[in-house]
């Protein structure tokens, strides 16, 4: 006999809610089904780092929200993502020992209650989300559920491996250079990153930042729906993306015409990158023209630009520099260099080396490589293709500190995320989607990128991807 926990693990979010809108389980009995399987899997992934399961019962067994996803439980990832009474780390020594808890909820996650969720806790994320893995010196390292030797990638690994192996259908992601793209590429999933000013960021951060927030997910139903349910701006916001036509939802399986896409399938500055991943890009492509779209080799000029790496760097670096001070504020004194990580404290003091004037000039090169990128799309282009990954999961302890090298994280981290940053620094959304695997049986992810504000074009053509060569039944063994 099968227990809840068993019967339900597989069931997408969509599913999840059905049951309980329906009378067939409550939510109680869904949040306490996700909480074993919690603590049945997670000692071998180190996925879930902070764990308020009494509160969620609580929650699941009061009056919940009449939102799309009633009653689904959930997780939220350690990362600038507060949650009013519970407290929050960033993957960083100081903010853990000290334990502050969170005054007040971000807008975005008022917007997951509204929408039904249960939220059970936090997932792992490196320190202040700086990395493509997630294996922060405050918690233990996160592994892939298909293979535990591996990383299940960053900033986002921890929400990824938890919904890759099944203990939760859904959970909160973000990205400010690839971190809800790359760990849904390292374990198999679904991971959109929104247009920049899709949803707000307040009321703490700025949608003028390179990160924008949502989710990872087995299926595209599950992101077009929580989409559909959290996104537009917030007080204060300043930068604020069109508003979609109908609901994402209403994309899927909707008609695309015949598309004019791009395909890159080497890395764009010329550099080696693995052939299973230029081989799932090459795949995709020729499943885009198998559905009749038009595809052929071709790219935005701009992203062959060695330059856009300094300028991302500049940004990156005084960010970081940026999020150890807000923390200093935060607690009231200083961080010793033993509370923050060596290649976050390297970007920082390099971030320190860099003038006002740099700076406005880097951001002004942005705008610059913004609109040369953009400009592509303007020109008749409707998608590109490319890897999501340089590389298959890297394992675990490639991103390690190195005494003698401080900024060696940094730069393994640009060899590997060559395709995801650059669409940070556009603005526009991206998606991996789970089209391929590598010999060994790792994941290996395709991304697709639209023009700004056109997360409807994604969805149509996923959607046609996703019926034609169906991921949801592929699971790890563990």
């Amino acid at each position: 006999m099968t227990s809840l926990a068993d019967d339900t693990r597989w069931l997408d979010a969509t599913d999840q809610a059905a049951l309980v809108r329906n009378g067939e389980v409550s939510a109680r009995e869904l949040l306490d089904a996700a909480i074993e399987r919690i603590e049945r899997i997670d000692p071998a992934l180190d996925a879930v780092n902070i764990r308020w399961f009494e509160h969620a019962r609580s929650v699941a067994d009061g009056p919940l929200p009449d939102g799309p996803f009633r009653g689904v439980p959930f997780l939220l990832k350690d990362l600038w993502s507060h949650f009013a009474g519970q407290t929050l780390s960033n993957g960083n020594q100081a903010l853990k020992d000290a334990a502050p808890v969170s005054p007040t909820d971000t807008t975005l996650v008022a917007r997951f209650k509204a929408a039904g969720l249960v939220t059970a806790g936090r997932t792992n994320s490196p320190e202040f989300g700086s990395l493509p893995t997630t294996e922060p010196t405050a918690w233990a390292r996160t592994r892939n559920p298909w293979n535990t030797e591996h990383s299940p990638g960053g900033s986002s690994g921890g929400s990824a491996a938890a919904v890759a192996s099944g203990m939760v259908p859904i959970a909160h992601a973000s990205d400010g250079g690839g971190s809800i793209r790359i760990p849904a590429s390292c374990c198999g999933l679904v991971g959109l990153k929104p247009s920049q000013g899709r949803i707000t960021l307040g009321p703490f951060r700025d949608e003028s930042n390179l990160g924008v927030e949502l989710c990872v997910s087995r299926s595209l139903r599950d992101t077009a729906a929580l989409l559909d349910a959290v996104h537009g701006p917030g007080v204060g916001d300043t930068v604020m993306a069109p508003a979609p036509v109908r609901p994402y939802l209403e994309e899927l399986g909707a008609p695309t015409g015949r598309l004019r896409i791009g395909l890159l399938d080497h890395h764009p500055f010329g550099a080696a990158i693995h052939p299973e991943c230029a081989d799932a890009a090459r795949n995709a492509a020729a499943l885009l023209e198998s559905l009749g779209h038009h595809v052929e080799a071709a790219f935005p000029p701009a992203l062959a630009n060695p330059e856009f790496g300094r300028r991302f760097g500049a940004m990156w670096s005084t960010n970081m520099a940026a999020s150890i001070a807000r923390i200093a504020a935060q607690l009231g004194r200083e961080l010793s260099d033993d509370e923050v990580q060596l290649h976050n404290r390297a970007q920082a003091q390099f971030a320190r080396n860099v003038s006002g004037v740099e700076y406005a000039m880097a951001l002004a090169a942005n705008v610059e490589f913004r609109r040369a990128v953009q400009q592509w799309w303007a020109d008749g282009w409707d998608l590109l293709v490319t890897p999501t990954l340089a590389e298959p999961p890297a394992r675990i302890g490639e991103f390690d500190d190195q005494p003698d090298s401080p900024m060696a994280p940094m730069v393994r981290s640009a060899q590997y995320v060559a395709f995801t940053p650059a669409f940070n620094a556009s603005g526009q959304p991206a998606i991996s989607l789970p089209l391929h695997t590598t010999a060994d049986g790792l994941p290996v992810g395709v991304q697709l990128v639209a023009a700004y504000g056109r997360e409807d074009v994604l969805f149509r053509v996923a959607s046609q991807i996703e019926q034609a060569q169906p991921w949801i039944d592929r699971r790890p063994a563990i």
